[in-house]
Parts: C-alpha cells; sequence; structure tokens
C-alpha cells in the first residue's frame, strides 16, 4: 500500500505556499497578490466563510469568480462525490452510455424550455468554445459577433470574443469576428447583412463593470439574428444557475429564445469542473450528422461521473433550498442598502446589478477637497480608488471581494446564494466605515499612495 499522506504533505508543506507558486507556477499571482496585500493565508472554508489559523472568520463575497454558488463544502454535494466514489462505477469506458449525463441533461433542460440537448465539457471556456464551433458548423458562416468588454474565456476561440485587448494581445490572429456595442441594434444589423454572421454571444449581464444588457435588446437581437439566418449564443456560466435571481438571466426578459446557451462555474457545486452547452436539436443533428461524426466534438474528462453527481446534486440543492428565489430576495435587499448610501457619498455614483450580482461604481467627486485626491490616484491608474476600497475591506474587515475590471472603478459583489441579512449587515457596515474613512479623508488614501508606491517599485 502507498505510504502517500495528503494531510501528513500538507502539514509539512503549507507553509511554502506562495514560494510554491513563485518556483513552479505562474509567478506573478504570488507578486501581484503581495503588493494589493491579498497575500492572505486561509487554513479552512465553509458556506459563505474562510477562517484563518486563528479561528478568524473572513466573509466571501467572491464564491470563486461564482464558483462556489452553494457555499463552500455544501454537505449534500459532498454526500454525493463520497457516494459516486463509493460506487465503483464504470467510469469513462468512451464505449457505453452512463446514466448520469443523461440525467443531468434532462434535469438542465427541464430549466431550459426551447432547448432539446446538452454537451458537456469541463469549463466555461470550453463550453464557449463548443457553442462557437457548433455555430459556425450549424449556419456554415465563419464570423462571430461579440460585445466590448465581453469575457468569454481564454483559449483561442473564447479569446477571439473577449472584448478586452489586454487579454488578446499577443495571442492574435484569432479567429474571424467583430464587436459591436452591448444595446447597439443598428450595430448588429449592419454586421448581419454581410451574410457572413453565424452568432452573436453575449452575456445577459457582463461580468467586467457588472452591467445588464438594455430591456428588450436580447429579445430584439434574436429576431434580427434569425431573420438573417445566424444563432444567439448565450453565455451563462457566471449568470446561470439563479445567480441573478432568475434560473437563467436571460430569461429575465420575455421572449428571448436562444439557440445555444453556455452554463459552469456554479453548476461543479464547487467541486469538480464541469462545462456545458444547451443547444436547440437541429444544431445538435447538424454537428452529428452521421455515425462517422459521433466522435467529431468530445472531451476526454466530459461526463465524467464525479462533474456530473455534483451537477445533480447542485441543482437538488438549487431546488430544495429555494436559492434561486433566496438570490432575488437577498440581491434585493443588499443591492437596496447599498443604493441608499449613493446620496450619502460623493464618491459613490451607482449600484447596479440583478440578484447577487452586484457592481459598486465609484466617481470623481465634486468636492475639491476629495477631487484632488482622486486625481491624483486616476493619474497613477485608472481603477486604483475601487482598490484601495476592496483592500481593506479584507484587510480591516476580513469581508474578501474584487475590483469588477482593469481599470474600472467597480467592486464586484458575487457572494455564495446562500447568503442571509446576517451576511448583508456585514458587509453594508464594513464598506459604510470606509465610505466614511474616504469621505474624512482617512487612511484611505494613505493607503492608496502605498499602492502607487508600490506600483511604481514593481
Amino acid at each position: 500500500m502507498t505510504g502517500f499522506d495528503l494531510t501528513a504533505l500538507l502539514a509539512e508543506r503549507g507553509a511554502e505556499r506562495y514560494e510554491l507558486h513563485r518556483r513552479h507556477l505562474n509567478h506573478q499571482l504570488p507578486r501581484m497578490l503581495h503588493t494589493i496585500g491579498f497575500d492572505q493565508v486561509y487554513e479552512r472554508a465553509e458556506g459563505a466563510y474562510f477562517y484563518d489559523a486563528e479561528g478568524r472568520d473572513y466573509l466571501d463575497m467572491l464564491s470563486g469568480f461564482g464558483v462556489m454558488a452553494l457555499g463552500r463544502h455544501h454537505p449534500v454535494v459532498r454526500r454525493a462525490l463520497h457516494d459516486v466514489l463509493d460506487a465503483e462505477l464504470p467510469d469513462l469506458t468512451r464505449f457505453d452510455c452512463s446514466p448520469l449525463p443523461g440525467l443531468l441533461a434532462e434535469r438542465l433542460l427541464a430549466h431550459a424550455p426551447g432547448l432539446d440537448r446538452v454537451f458537456f465539457g469541463n469549463s466555461g471556456t470550453e463550453a464557449v468554445e463548443t457553442a462557437l464551433k457548433f455555430a459556425r458548423h450549424a449556419t456554415g458562416r465563419p464570423r462571430v459577433l461579440y460585445c466590448p468588454h465581453a469575457f468569454h474565456g481564454l483559449t483561442t476561440g473564447a479569446l477571439s470574443v473577449n472584448g478586452e485587448r489586454g487579454f488578446r494581445a499577443g495571442f492574435e490572429p484569432l479567429l474571424p469576428d467583430t464587436p459591436v456595442p452591448l444595446g447597439d441594434l443598428a450595430a448588429l444589423e449592419r454586421e448581419l447583412r454581410h451574410g457572413d454572421v453565424a452568432a452573436l454571444i453575449v452575456e445577459p449581464v457582463q461580468g467586467k463593470g457588472v452591467r445588464p444588457a438594455p430591456p428588450g435588446y436580447l429579445r430584439a437581437a434574436r429576431e434580427r439574428l434569425r431573420r438573417h439566418g445566424a444563432l444567439l449564443i448565450v453565455d451563462e456560466v457566471q449568470t446561470g444557475l439563479g445567480r441573478t435571481g432568475d434560473f437563467f438571466a436571460h430569461q429575465h426578459e420575455e421572449g428571448v429564445d436562444p439557440d445555444l446557451v453556455c452554463v459552469a462555474k456554479a453548476l461543479s457545486g464547487g467541486y469538480v469542473p464541469v462545462g456545458a452547452t444547451l443547444g436547440k436539436e437541429w444544431i445538435f443533428k447538424r454537428v452529428y450528422s452521421s455515425r462517422d461524426r459521433v466522435l467529431v466534438h468530445s472531451a476526454s474528462f466530459g461526463a465524467n461521473a464525479q462533474a456530473m453527481a455534483a451537477g445533480l446534486a447542485t441543482l437538488a440543492v438549487l431546488d430544495d433550498e429555494r436559492l434561486v428565489e433566496r438570490a432575488r430576495d437577498t440581491g434585493e435587499l443588499l443591492r437596496s442598502r447599498l443604493a441608499a448610501l449613493v446620496g450619502r457619498y460623493e464618491l459613490l455614483h451607482e449600484v447596479r446589478g440583478r440578484g447577487l450580482m452586484i457592481g459598486i461604481e465609484f466617481g470623481r467627486p465634486d468636492s475639491l477637497r476629495l477631487r484632488g485626491r482622486w486625481s491624483a490616484l486616476q493619474a497613477a491608474r485608472k481603477g486604483l480608488f475601487a482598490q484601495t476600497v476592496v483592500v481593506p475591506l479584507l484587510r480591516r474587515h476580513r469581508v474578501l471581494t474584487q475590483v469588477s475590471g482593469d481599470h474600472l472603478e467597480v467592486i464586484k459583489l458575487l457572494p455564495p446564494l446562500i447568503i442571509t441579512e446576517r451576511e448583508v449587515d456585514r458587509f453594508v457596515d464594513a464598506f459604510t466605515q470606509l465610505m466614511d474613512d474616504a469621505h474624512e479623508g482617512g487612511l484611505l488614501w494613505e493607503f492608496g499612495r502605498t499602492l502607487v508606491r508600490q506600483a511604481t517599485l514593481g
């Protein structure tokens, strides 16, 4: 029997975590975490909280970029994974039909009227890659439209529809693509008239900046796409499975009928990577058009038993604990309490979003006293003020959040869907204290200058 002991290994080498990353992985990650003061060490996690070695709790308002929608280590998902391992299933034989993928597809499609089939991969970017391939093959057209500031993943196909130049730089040429502004139906119509567009891919709520699509846009875009023989791909990797208070965010608007929907993140239950591409019958039948093409698109670890069990358990928890409805109600409570602060603090410009996907945007203050400090930070780097709020939220108040995108003065909140009024109170109280500090000219501005110095020293 092997002598491998994971607990002993972590006890012996766990303190080397940052040095191991520096030597063997992305060396810029520990450097960045140290620069912004996020080089925290967590020992364990449960529900909506992390805990350090001293037992202090940290409120997780990020949920692993949306992966931990059920909170961390949900007992139902853990039990399902123990059960599937104990079952010793003949997994990934490649030449059989396991019941678990069919059962998970059935459960997913029950929440997606108008969609008929599912392809299971391993991540959100893989779900997007699948949708792009299927759309181009089904239509026989090469070009895909996307929106500026969109984020659909970082593999080559998904990167082709990524709306941020910083991600694309150095990796081009990519697939044929064209940006069209979110909400601009005239721009969409102009591109469709060329006759070479396979699809438009769009996030119902853009992750960068937390910007919902304008009311009526998705439905009107779908009508124009259909008229020109093109498809609508809705990326629900971050917004799906209850995040915005509907099972899928595009269902917030009546009459939206997507051709392909991408899902991942929350479907994992926080344990096993899984991605899914839901689509219409005719698209799948065109891709898998004969027995010779049965494996024309596949994934080695796609539909593995552990991922399928985690997905089935996740959907059960969403239903049993009414997490979609809870996300809508708790999200409204959190958003309304934050929105009430906009008139109180001149640095706070807008609170927006849906459900438990919320953006807090800061902007140039009116008073001369604050304007000089704001301008100094903006001159050093746009988006720096939001970072000066995010870091003390963690260091002073033990609340983990994120800046919503590079060069943006927006904080994004993606808490687990299980949070309650208790967590809303804790976040709003901490945020209010930091806004008081910023408007009184306190330590927040000194911290901003420290960030500038650290970034300059590189």
